[in-house]
């Protein structure tokens, strides 16, 4: 896998010389950005096919970048995160980043994770089926062709991942899928992350779909397996 480009925003000098370097030696096309401006502005007049994002950045914040950039675009993004910080993991889970490290990071591991993303965005990995485009089920109308819900009136898009999500459960209404064949399906068998993406997806999907998210009907838990969906 060689020639895909990926995008480096990255503040500190001596990660983007040692990143040029390295993803340039395994094949890779680097462009690199020392703050989110211009991040944003190199991948509005180049594009990228994975984004490696600092979520830590002078001015304009890791997080601006990444929501300004998933506007537009639905490329990997991996966000970098400062050394053992669970906060940062957090926010970085919670934006909905395909991936993460932490620094420092091995160029292997790097590597490895950023042709998972690829192959993955390659493979369209995202659990949606071809057939059938539309599902009704319970109070929810799933369009998968506009990767959209509709509740009631309201019809709401969904970033592919969290549709992906719905979907499969959705699919398998009255049937509890363990947490490691959910995110086979929706991440992947390569996926390197932890099962916290899987729960910060879900929280965002109650937060979309219940009526009370607190006290959800129709995406429940089941302690210790996985997740059902109830219509």
């Amino acid at each position: 896998m060689t020639g895909e480009r990926v995008l480096v925003i990255e503040d500190e000098e001596s990660y983007r010389d040692s990143l040029n370097f390295l993803l340039g030696r395994e094949g890779f096309t680097v462009m690199l950005a020392e703050t989110g401006p211009r991040g944003v502005e190199e991948f509005a007049r180049r594009g990228a096919d994975v984004v490696l994002l600092d979520l830590m950045l002078p001015g304009m914040s890791g997080a601006e970048v990444f929501r300004v950039l998933r506007e537009r675009t639905d490329v990997p993004i991996i966000m970098v995160t400062a050394k053992d910080d669970q906060v940062d993991k957090i926010i970085g889970l919670e934006l909905g980043a395909d991936d993460y490290v932490t620094k420092p990071y091995s160029g292997r591991e790097l590597v490895a994770r950023i042709r998972s993303v690829l192959r993955r965005q390659a493979a369209g990995l995202t659990g949606i089926p071809d057939e059938p485009t539309r599902l009704s089920v319970g109070p929810l109308t799933l369009d998968a062709e506009r990767l959209t819900v509709t509740k009631g009136d309201e019809a709401m898009s969904l970033p592919p991942k969290e549709f992906a999500l719905l979907n499969l459960l959705a699919q398998n209404a009255g049937r509890v899928l363990p947490r490691h064949v959910i995110i086979e399906r929706v991440w992947g068998a390569d996926y390197f992350g932890d099962t916290k993406t899987l729960d910060v997806h879900i929280k965002r999907l109650r937060a979309r779909v219940e009526d009370d998210p607190a006290e959800p009907t129709l995406i429940q838990t089941v302690r210790g397996v996985g997740y059902t969906f109830e219509a």
